[in-house]
């Protein structure tokens, strides 16, 4: 019997728990759930015969440490700072390795090490990044086949709230970590345009009048995402004069998003005290208030006007209300996220909705063409979402083929840019629902 060791049973984990106990009779697997909450292993494995409950610290080795001895393979669906616990562990026991996160620093310089133990430790396994590193991959490489020559090239993917469910000013609610909504486009970011490398800082981010139109969905705002010349040589266009991967959301939402980065109030390296404030006085004391209306403050701090709309999505957010921000002392990002954990989490029902996008410039045969590669995906409800489907089922597939010897492992800390990873996988990802549309303009 092989044993697969999943670490994490959170919001975007119940596709892949799913898939792999659906698969474990056929294949004879046990899989290990391992969490800090009972409850969400509980919920995730269902009374399955095939899984077992692991309740655990992850960062506590002694806890850790024997679940990875047993496993034959090991899939990390933790937040990305504690992927590198698992992967210390996988190198030392000689364990692979599949998470969904981006290759940290840390991860990074196992490369040579992961390499001479035999091993492969995919990384970057979801959605985003993940399907776009697959979809993008196969799309470039299609091109190239034919002698064409990639001018620019713009992914773009998001998390949203599908339009059935949105019902509040910002359109938009959580399906994922809440903490890096919170934390996104804190570092800035870098891509090339016209040949030039652009940086961006955190204040110039959430720009809303940079748009796209998404067929069906009319336009949706971007905010270009992290590091995308760091992909130039993965992805392995040397012509390319435009190169950018980004964010998604509603023009709403950027608007909104840039006044809040404006207002201070998603930094974490301050700290307040909660004891006898509330939302109002933390507010006051972040932006400089001295008299008169808060709100009318906040305005003219934003350079608006009090009727304008940011200013009424402020307001239903409820950073201005007197209302106690309990005891202790946190920082104005974990003060802003408790305010975002009520407003924006999904009820019960509620879909929400991923959108991907791929936008490729190409010369062939002296004519300049565009394709576009499009999917937008609904989840069911709030546990079964589009976005937990995304994230998951990838990671899973791999970890099935993995098993089974159905493909070879690609040695080293890697990301899914090769056909022999890209091919079967898109091919079952569609048969659950997951393609995309492409046109050629």
């Amino acid at each position: 019997m092989q044993t697969i060791l999943v670490a994490g049973a959170g919001k975007s984990s119940i596709y892949l728990i799913q898939y792999l106990l659906s698969n474990a009779p056929r294949h004879k697997w046990k899989v290990i759930v391992a969490d800090g909450s009972s409850d969400a292993i509980t919920e995730k494995t269902q009374g399955s015969p095939y899984a077992e409950a692991a309740v655990i610290d992850i960062t506590n080795a002694e806890q850790r440490e024997p679940l990875v001895t047993r496993a034959d393979l090991v899939v990390s669906l933790m937040p990305p700072h504690l992927h590198i616990h698992l992967a210390k562990d996988c190198l030392k026991h000689k364990k692979n390795l599949i998470t969904s996160s981006y290759i940290s620093p840390e991860m990074r310089e196992m490369d040579a090490a992961v390499k001479e133990a035999g091993l492969m430790f995919m990384c970057e396994m979801g959605l985003d990044p993940g399907i776009d590193h697959m979809t993008a991959s196969q799309i470039i490489h299609g091109i190239q086949r034919v002698a064409a020559v990639i001018t620019s090239f713009k992914s773009y993917c998001g998390g949203l709230i599908a339009p059935e469910s949105d019902n509040n000013p910002w359109h938009y609610k959580f399906s994922w970590n809440p903490k890096n909504i919170v934390t996104a486009g804190a570092s800035g970011a870098k891509y090339l345009q016209n040949g030039k490398n652009v940086e961006v800082a955190y204040a110039d981010m959430f720009d809303s009048s940079k748009k796209i139109k998404v067929n069906g969905l009319g336009s949706l705002s971007y905010y270009p995402n992290r590091d995308s010349l760091s992909y130039l040589d993965i992805y392995e266009v040397p012509d390319i004069k435009n190169f950018m991967r980004a964010t998604l959301r509603h023009p709403s939402f950027t608007k909104g998003w840039c006044a809040v980065v404006a207002l201070g109030i998603t930094v974490e390296n301050d700290s307040f005290k909660k004891d006898g404030q509330t939302y109002a006085s933390w507010m006051k004391a972040k932006t400089g208030y001295t008299a008169g209306s808060l709100e009318e403050h906040v305005a003219k701090k934003l350079g608006i006007d009090k009727d304008d709309k940011v200013m009424s999505m402020l307001k239903w957010l409820g950073v201005f209300d007197e209302v106690s921000l309990g005891t202790g002392s946190a920082s104005s990002g974990d003060i802003l996220l408790t305010l975002l954990l009520d407003r924006w989490q999904m009820a019960p029902r509620d879909k929400d909705m991923v959108v991907m996008q791929h936008e490729v410039e190409y010369l062939h045969k002296g004519k300049k063409n565009k394709l576009i590669s499009s999917m937008v995906l609904k989840g069911e409800d709030a546990e079964h979402s589009a976005m937990a489907k995304t994230v998951g089922l990838p990671m899973a597939i791999l970890a099935k083929l993995i098993l089974t010897k159905k493909v070879s492992l690609i040695k080293g800390v890697v990301i899914p840019n090769m056909p022999s990873i890209y091919r079967p996988i898109l091919t079952e990802l569609s048969h659950h629902g997951i393609n995309f549309t492409e046109e050629v303009e």
